[in-house]
């Protein structure tokens, strides 16, 4: 957090004016919720997206996914002209096969060329007919100043966006594929026996924040595109043309922490405003009387019908400063580890399976019985459930703390039945 910290305070005393001498320079921060512009500085003028361009890539997957063209376990060919992607990438080769649920991960935490080309060929048969769909997609989107030529955001003097289109492509993403938002936080992933770690360090160091992108080419600058939650305000914000990743990072945080203190100045000004909730993904239905942080509240009214958990895994190490957790049994919590941290409520069970175990990534330091799916029906919708179970008491709620501050949205829950 001292890099994070020095950053800040250079930022405070240089001022917007040296951000602006930047010639690549561009900012935006508007309210999810109302989409009130809190901050712009060149916001509509003409910038490289770099590899920004892969959150279309991902609208578009996530498109073909709701549709059934894809699913997580679809093996996707590797051509030759995705093999050669340069750096970064995960060094596909020519004939191999890579599955989507591996392409995510792979674009938003390596941010790789190879898989961005992998599914553009997937989806329009050549990278240039999907960069047409991508550009489609963006006018449809009235991303009205955005040219795509490419889907990962390699050079090309053709490839152009503003800031403004980035904050529009960015909010899309969270309202049209709130059940797969969550990937934008996946801070690590392993591929090919290779571990990868993400770019984006605002996730980890500014609190609240729950995605999105980085992207760097030498035409750009760094980018950064960037969701934080902070009490009942979202905030979008978009920084292009930074210096170094740190110097990005610093006015990104600057502008956040003056746009909270606006937002709140404009909620206190408008009481209907004042009474929205947070703008947060919509599928993220969670049940709980005793939260850590909630994003969505259930009605009252809805009908809940819930299963016992689905016990995806059962790590062997006990849980630090705890006895071996017992095994789930027909359902059944051991009265001392009847307690669970969850993580977002989910349509797919596969989609449930992965959050669940890029939380257990994340509490590598803090053992715990179980991964599990637990399925309910809700009204006539069926959910399933992401869930660290066997867990006492206090151990749920130290896990669910980090996991807060990993910027991962997570609830502390007593199990039935235990």
């Amino acid at each position: 957090m001292r890099w994070l910290l020095v950053m800040v305070l250079l930022c405070a005393g240089i001022g917007q004016a040296s951000a602006e001498a930047n010639p690549r320079y561009a900012a935006i921060v508007l309210d999810a919720d109302s989409g009130e512009v809190l901050h712009a500085a060149h916001a509509d003028a003409p910038r490289y997206p770099a590899s920004l361009t892969k959150m279309m890539t991902l609208y578009l997957l996530f498109d073909a996914m709701d549709k059934g063209l894809m699913r997580l376990d679809t093996a996707m060919p590797v051509s030759a002209h995705a093999a050669s992607m340069p750096q970064t990438n995960i060094s596909l080769k020519k004939g191999d096969r890579l599955r989507v649920r591996d392409a995510i991960p792979a674009l938003v935490v390596r941010s790789a060329n190879d898989a961005a080309v992998v599914v553009a060929e997937a989806l329009g048969g050549t990278e240039s007919e999907f960069a047409r769909m991508m550009t489609a997609k963006a006018k449809e989107m009235k991303m009205t100043s955005t040219t795509f030529r490419n889907a990962s955001g390699l050079p090309n003097a053709q490839q152009r966006t503003t800031a403004r289109d980035l904050s529009i492509l960015s909010m899309r993403l969270m309202q049209d594929h709130a059940d797969y938002y969550h990937y934008f936080s996946t801070a690590s992933f392993t591929y090919g026996g290779k571990t990868y770690n993400s770019h984006n360090r605002m996730i980890k160091n500014y609190p609240g924040t729950d995605g999105m992108k980085t992207g760097y080419i030498n035409a750009s600058g760094f980018n950064v595109a960037t969701s934080t939650l902070r009490g009942d305000h979202r905030l979008i914000g978009v920084v292009m043309g930074g210096r170094s990743a740190q110097s990005r990072d610093a006015e990104m945080v600057a502008l956040l922490d003056k746009s909270f203190i606006r937002a709140e100045q404009l909620a206190k000004l408008s009481p209907k405003a004042a009474k929205r909730s947070p703008a947060a993904p919509p599928s993220k239905v969670v049940v709980s009387t005793q939260t850590v942080r909630q994003v969505t509240r259930q009605a009252t009214n809805t009908q809940v019908k819930t299963q016992p958990p689905v016990v995806v895994k059962t790590l062997p190490r006990p849980l630090v400063g705890a006895s071996q957790p017992q095994a789930v049994s027909s359902g059944r919590l051991s009265a001392d580890l009847g307690w669970a941290v969850q993580v977002g409520s989910f349509r797919a069970s596969e989609q449930a399976r992965d959050r669940a175990s890029d939380a257990a990534r994340r509490l590598d330091d803090i053992e715990f019985a179980q991964v599990a799916v637990n399925e309910v029906s809700i009204s006539d919708r069926t959910l399933f459930r992401a869930q660290l179970i066997g867990l006492q008491q206090e151990q749920a709620k130290r896990a669910c703390e980090r996991l807060v501050l990993q910027g991962m949205d997570c609830l502390v829950i007593k199990m039935p039945n235990s």
